[in-house]
């Protein structure tokens, strides 16, 4: 697989995708409900995937498919050869309601191995991408390296169900961890989450719930900067599977998972 050929490619077709979402404002838009009220679908993140689809297997039919919305009609139960995982609106619920602080992703990988991620900012218009070895940029300026900083100065993205209590996670240690944190914020899209510890908005970003994805993209985008990512648990992230997710900074990684997070 020639990798720049097929980021070129890539590039046009993420940001087609993007205009066409865009056009979709001035639409009406039909919403669906998946497993719960705040699992929404539209017709735009079908129509978005079908056409990422189409578009991918026109450049090469061999290439296998991971979609949030199924569209790809194809079952992944391994990441043998070239699979794209493709999200065709992650934060829907934003879509929805703010038209913003949402995004597209698609992570290319072979054989297992990261080789290109892309994470689009579609209101923003702003392009994150990423090769393997070759460092992460946005709009084609390259990102900085992440710099070390203790815990009580970062800034971790998380929900406010953690410091609740829950079936998946001891809360009161997440209690303590927001008292030692300098602040928290929640985007609402992972995507764009794991894009802000990227580029140094935030430094860490917690999810007890995450789909191959809605993480493929960043992993790739988010190593080429420095960042660590594991599961909350330390285990290394299985992109077949849905499981907890964390993505920092690496001079706080072990600390925040070690001291703070107990899964139940």
């Amino acid at each position: 697989m020639d990798i720049q050929a097929v980021h070129d490619y890539t590039v046009t077709i993420i940001k087609e995708a993007g205009e066409r979402i865009r056009k979709s404002f001035f639409e009406t838009m039909q919403i669906e409900i998946k497993s719960g009220a705040n699992d929404l679908v539209t017709n735009i993140d079908k129509e978005t995937e079908a056409f990422l689809v189409k578009k991918i297997r026109a450049y090469d039919a061999t290439f296998r498919i991971l979609g949030e919305e199924g569209m790809a009609q194809e079952q992944i139960t391994s990441l043998d050869g070239v699979v794209w995982m493709v999200d065709p609106i992650d934060g829907t619920m934003n879509f929805v309601r703010q038209h913003r602080n949402f995004a597209i992703s698609i992570g290319i990988y072979v054989d297992g191995i990261g080789q290109a991620g892309y994470i689009y900012d579609v209101v923003a218009d702003e392009l994150y991408y990423a090769l393997k070895g070759q460092g992460a940029y946005v709009n084609g300026q390259r990102l900085s390296p992440l710099e070390a900083l203790p815990l009580n100065e970062a800034i971790v993205g998380m929900n406010a169900v953690w410091a609740t209590p829950n079936p998946h996670v001891e809360h009161e240690g997440i209690i303590q961890l927001i008292r030692t944190l300098r602040g928290t914020r929640s985007l609402g899209s992972a995507t764009l989450e794991i894009v802000a510890v990227a580029t140094g908005r935030m430094d860490a970003y917690l999810s007890l719930r995450l789909s191959p994805w809605d993480i493929a993209a960043g992993i790739i985008i988010a190593n080429e900067v420095g960042a660590v990512s594991s599961t909350l648990d330390c285990r290394d992230v299985n992109l077949l599977t849905q499981d907890t997710f964390v993505v920092a900074n690496p001079s706080i990684h072990k600390k925040l998972v070690g001291d703070y997070i107990t899964l139940k």
